[in-house]
């Protein structure tokens, strides 16, 4: 709805990892050491540029999201205003889309900072 700001900065995930993912009924949240991300968008992993997971609003994660559980980030870029693309040690890449020109697609909190990005 937002889009994603060329301001918003994620360095502070590299070299981070998360121990769990959270599914809601409308949403997926994980939290790379002081980042929280609450994505009500697709969420798609892919290794070797092949997508072979993804969670989409309304479903239950795919048992391959465990693949990027307590594995470090080593790269995050935001390509475009509705692209998020983080990088693991494993070479799996998380494409987090901003897919929505109508609704929020999701929330990002930094520790420490009461208001969260809004997307």
């Amino acid at each position: 709805m937002y889009r994603i700001s060329s301001e918003l900065d994620l360095s502070s995930v590299v070299g981070k990892f998360t121990t769990q993912l959270c599914v809601g009924q409308f949403d997926l949240q994980f939290t790379f050491g002081p980042v929280r991300f609450a994505v009500q968008c697709p969420v798609t992993l892919l290794r070797g540029g092949t997508p072979f997971a993804r969670w989409a609003e309304g479903t239950w994660p795919d048992p391959s999201f465990y693949n990027i559980m307590n594995v470090k980030v080593i790269r995050c870029e935001i390509p475009n205003d509705r692209l998020i693309v983080l990088e693991f040690e494993n070479g799996i890449t998380m494409h987090l889309e901003d897919s929505s020109d109508q609704y929020e697609s999701m929330r990002i909190y930094f520790q420490g900072d009461p208001s969260p990005w809004i997307i």
